[in-house]
């Protein structure tokens, strides 16, 4: 949608024109200033967080001194700027035109307080600029003249660092590592160059005149751009990235924090950070902002969290409306600590599942027990096996095919189901029952390789699966997760579904939560069928039915006293399995998310769904401080409904949050309007357009096409923000500023 300038006379439009647009500012006192110089009586009776909404003005009513900053791609004003470059008189030539923007005629009294005004700012601004200049200069031990322009040295190492730093944009986009090969020995006669000198040395002969003059009278095997340059240049250019989507999402305010699992970068792990927002153009989005080193305990880690978005990145976590952590294995008890830390200090931060992944999927690896990280694991192994040969796939389709040759039908939808990414669905692990002697007996076939179609890292990875497989503990946990979990399959789904599915799923958690409780009322029951089953699924597979050999061997050293497999199975695996789950759902669904969820009435599909009775007064209240009239807000969400109640037959209701902002008209129902823009931020909604979601996509093939040691925290965020703009101007300022110091020759 086009930015207009409010200037009367101005017809300049932001689609029509490379100038930059400014808000109204927010401070009444600097807003009333804009207004009074732009001498539009039909603004004055309008608010300040009105005029900032809704007006702005181009920057050629700014003096050039007023511009702290511009760029190719950014026009920033100074905090004190005041526009004053106005045309007050062209429509005067044409009397008969109709103006929108009519211009307030003045009296003598308003014309001299106005030039009073204007040349008092004026003074005090002369002033302000040059004692900012003294004493700038005086810190840099520089003398109070005017700085000289700049020198043709100045200009030709500006030219240098602009093409060192379009080569590593170059670099991080392409995903090219920055040291292609190892380093080399000290004192050695022979020198590979790195893929960043190899690029330079390209671009020189290429006929880049700039670096040509630099480096021509070089050695020839002299490192152009020493490492602790290249370093701190990357350095600049994350951060310069970085910045381009934080601005935006400081204007949008309201965002949602997703990490996902660690990663190794560097010999460390790292946690990848996602932000949601709802951009300019009502459109949900997750963007990749960057990683996060998490070593150290919940509380170290928790610090360098905020530490990381509030004072790093500049972001207000007041304005935080949801956190979502997609963790596995050890961290998983780190990550919900984190979680609660948060919410201790931001209540409105809530803690929910992340949209991405399966609810099922997220409450096993939210488990923290041995063998159910064993089976999590191990899925994740297989995922892996058959996704990277496509040999692999046939072999276990083949077994698919002699274990279900009596029934046609169910083999085919085995296989159709292996040909996708079923360890991450909803049905998991009902589907890894159906699937695990066909698993087994695929695993071995590869490990004997009698045919010697396979090579010694297939085999090996073959037989450290097929060694789980074949465990007892193993098929009875599975067993289990099947089970427990049967009664948030559709729960989960709901949640993943459309804006109705999700609205009756927060209806729904009280069933589920029932139904699972009574599960561990009568548990002796449940786990009696449950453990049979696991009997006849190993008594196929031939697995013996025994305690795990750590328990007995610690029983040993304890007490005399003999455990049955169904005893111990019961205590230590179902009991525990169930009471957990219960207790994951109410903590990630707890009161503040549930209201949030039952909020989604606002979309008129749900509300026509509800025949239009509906209270979401009770449930609103969660987020009325983020409202611009809180107290209009029960007529405002009445005439909501009456609006769509009343409509035209011919008119559909729209059914998503994002079709619903994509209207004009609710433009006219701003609570309304604000409230759905903090509600789809949360991370348990999905997102509605997957172009809004591809850096999730990227940074998963940049984590599987990157070899450990050749991956980057900078060059990572370069590649998955492929399409973010980049400035090389403000990229050289950044570097000039933080590193000042002349480069050494």
């Amino acid at each position: 949608m086009p930015n207009f300038c409010a200037a009367p006379n101005c017809t300049r439009k932001s689609t029509q024109s490379d100038l930059a647009f400014f808000r109204f500012p927010r401070d009444p006192t600097r807003c009333k200033l804009w207004v009074e110089n732009c001498r539009r009586a039909d603004l004055e009776g309008k608010t300040s967080d009105q005029l900032n909404k809704h007006y702005r003005l181009c920057a050629k009513h700014f003096e050039a001194s007023m511009i702290c900053k511009s760029s190719p791609y950014r026009t920033v004003l100074k905090d004190s700027a005041v526009p004053t470059i106005f045309d007050l008189t062209s429509h005067l030539n044409n009397p008969h035109s109709r103006h929108r923007k009519r211009i307030k005629e003045l009296t003598e009294e308003e014309l001299r307080k106005i030039k009073e005004r204007r040349l008092e700012a004026s003074c005090e601004q002369v002033e302000t600029n040059k004692e900012n200049e003294i004493s700038e200069r005086q810190e840099g031990g520089e003398s109070v003249e005017d700085a000289p322009p700049m020198t043709p040295e100045e200009k030709e190492i500006r030219d240098y660092l602009k093409s060192l730093f379009e080569i590593i944009v170059v670099i991080g986009k392409q995903n090219i590592p920055l040291n292609g090969h190892a380093e080399h020995e000290e004192g050695s006669e022979s020198f590979t160059p790195s893929n960043f000198q190899a690029l330079l040395e390209y671009r020189i002969n290429a006929g880049d005149e700039v670096l040509r003059k630099r480096f021509e009278m070089a050695a020839v095997n002299v490192e152009y751009c020493p490492a602790l340059q290249q370093r701190r240049m990357l350095e600049v250019c994350e951060s310069c990235i970085r910045e381009e989507l934080l601005q935006e999402i400081r204007e949008c305010r309201f965002f949602s924090l997703v990490t996902d699992h660690a990663v190794e970068i560097g010999g460390e792990d790292h946690l990848p950070l996602f932000l949601r927002f709802v951009d300019q153009t009502n459109c949900l989005r997750e963007e990749f902002i960057g990683f996060l080193p998490c070593e150290g305990d919940d509380e170290a880690l928790a610090d360098r969290l905020l530490t990381e978005i509030t004072e790093k990145w500049g972001l207000n976590m007041e304005y935080c409306r949801g956190q979502a952590h997609v963790s596995s294995g050890v961290f998983v008890c780190k990550m919900k600590s984190v979680a609660t830390r948060l919410m201790e200090k931001y209540p409105m931060a809530v803690y929910t599942p992340c949209s991405t992944c399966a609810l099922n999927i997220f409450l096993a690896n939210s488990l923290p027990f041995t063998s159910v990280q064993v089976v999590m694991s191990t899925l994740k192994k297989i995922d892996s096996f058959f996704s990277k040969s496509a040999l692999a796939r046939a072999e276990l389709e083949h077994a698919i095919s002699i274990f279900h040759q009596n029934n046609e039908a169910k083999a085919n939808e085995l296989k159709e189901v292996c040909r996708t990414s079923w360890t991450e669905r909803h049905d998991t692990f009902e589907l890894a029952v159906d699937l695990l002697e066909s698993l087994l007996l695929c695993m071995d076939s590869i490990h004997f390789n009698e045919d010697l179609k396979w090579n010694d890292r297939i085999t090996s990875e073959a037989y450290v699966i097929s060694e789980t497989l074949a465990d007892f503990e193993f098929v009875v946990t599975l067993v289990v997760l099947k089970y427990a979990l049967s009664f948030t399959r559709a729960f989960g789904k709901n949640l993943q579904g459309q804006t109705l599915d999700v609205y009756f799923a927060a209806n729904s958690l009280t069933a589920v939560l029932h139904s699972l409780n009574e599960v561990m009322d009568n548990i002796e029951v449940y786990h009696e069928f449950w453990f049979e089953e696991a009997i006849n699924l190993a008594a196929a597979m031939e697995i013996p039915v025994k305690v795990p050999r750590l328990y007995l061997r610690k029983q040993r050293a304890e007490t005399s006293l003999e455990i049955q497999p169904e005893s111990y199975f019961k205590e230590f695996l179902s009991v525990p399995v169930v009471g957990r789950v219960i207790q994951e759902l109410k903590d990630v669904f707890s009161e503040n998310h549930l209201k949030a969820l039952k909020c989604l009435s606002l979309v008129p599909f749900v509300m026509g769904h509800l025949k239009f009775n509906t209270s979401e007064e009770n449930n609103a209240d969660i987020y009325k401080n983020d409202l611009p009239n809180p107290d209009t807000l029960p007529a405002e969400l009445h005439c909501w409904r009456i609006k769509w109640k009343h409509r035209g037959k011919e008119f559909s209701l729209p059914s998503t949050i994002y079709d619903t902002l994509q209207l004009s008209e609710v433009k006219f129902f701003p609570n309304v309007y604000s409230f759905l823009k903090v509600l789809c931020t949360l991370p348990v909604l999905n997102l509605e357009n997957s172009k809004y979601g591809v850096a999730r996509k990227r940074l998963k093939a940049y984590l599987a096409d990157t070899p450990v040691s050749h991956r980057s925290r900078s060059l990572a965020l370069l590649n998955i923000n492929y399409d973010v703009k980049h400035d090389l101007d403000f990229m050289v300022d950044t570097y000039t500023k933080m590193y000042p110091e002349k480069e050494e020759e």
